[in-house]
């Protein structure tokens, strides 16, 4: 627990640094597509580590070859400016791994399906649903604050709800929520932490957000909030299938990167085209 705390402290301070210093300094949004980058990386990585436990052959080069491109469109906000050149991209990956495994695996096709399928998913799982933090930093011009208000209301809505459903689990849990996937979860924790969520949302609104009002953030937050909750069941059933009690060990007292990309993973999507509806 001890660990926990002082990397959490360590680590706080840079992602909310890299959230609002480009209020005062433009070129700091790099400083958070640059963190975005390298904890897209490190998640792949250990997508593709936990696939191996399993003897799936992932194609890990296609892989990062594939995280690359749609990275950089991202960064360009592909969703919203060049939909085609992004839908381009997916169809011009899934023909290249295509293309590379047939010759890869022609000593044993057995194996040909279980290779491409795991290498895809760990591209549109982590590249695909990452790159919508990305696109949420760089996309939106409508006001100059605008990107540092999602994110700020984002990363509060998503850590405050996972803090509250941390308490009340460990105070009021006692009706296990999805015991076959991840034994710690528990109703009672779910709610408190919609109820966490709810709470954070309506500060956002009152304090640096009051475009977005509270007849939107605090609906939007809940459902923010439940969709992490299953993004980190996903995460938590893969690991279970691959055997492993974290993605990966480096970060000190909360696993690998995958384990604090979950939560956010399935959320991006949802507040980014919100947002481009929205605002």
């Amino acid at each position: 627990m001890k660990t926990r705390i002082v990397t959490a402290a360590i680590a706080l301070p840079i992602v909310i640094a890299a959230i609002i210093l480009p209020l005062w300094w433009r070129e700091a949004v790099w400083l958070f597509v640059a963190i975005a980058g390298v904890a897209i990386a490190a998640g792949l990585f250990e997508f593709y580590s936990l696939t191996k436990k399993l003897e799936l052959k992932a194609d890990a080069g296609i892989g990062y070859l594939s995280m690359a491109a749609l990275f950089i469109g991202f960064v360009f906000d592909a969703p919203a400016k060049a939909p085609e050149l992004l839908i381009a991209t997916l169809a011009g990956i899934l023909i290249l791994l295509l293309i590379t495994q047939t010759f890869r695996f022609q000593k044993d096709f057995s194996k040909m399906l279980t290779g491409v399928g795991v290498t895809m998913l760990g591209v549109l799982y982590v590249a695909f649903l990452g790159g919508f933090l990305v696109a949420m930093r760089v996309g939106f011009e409508t006001k100059p604050e605008l990107s540092t208000d999602l994110l700020s209301y984002f990363f509060l809505i998503i850590f405050g709800s996972d803090a509250g459903a941390y308490f009340a689990g460990r105070v009021l849990g006692k009706h296990k929520l999805a015991p076959g996937i991840s034994p710690g979860k528990t109703v009672e924790g779910l709610i408190g932490g919609l109820i966490a969520a709810a709470g954070f949302a309506a500060l956002a609104t009152a304090t640096f957000f009051p475009e977005l009002p509270f007849l939107y953030s605090i609906p939007l937050a809940m459902v923010l909030a439940a969709f992490g909750v299953l993004g980190d069941l996903c995460e938590s059933a893969m690991k279970r299938g691959s055997g492993s009690k974290d993605a990966g060990s480096i970060i000190p007292g909360h696993g690998g990167v995958l384990d604090r990309l979950d939560s956010l993973l399935f959320g991006g999507p949802i507040l980014y085209f919100f947002a481009r509806f929205y605002f």
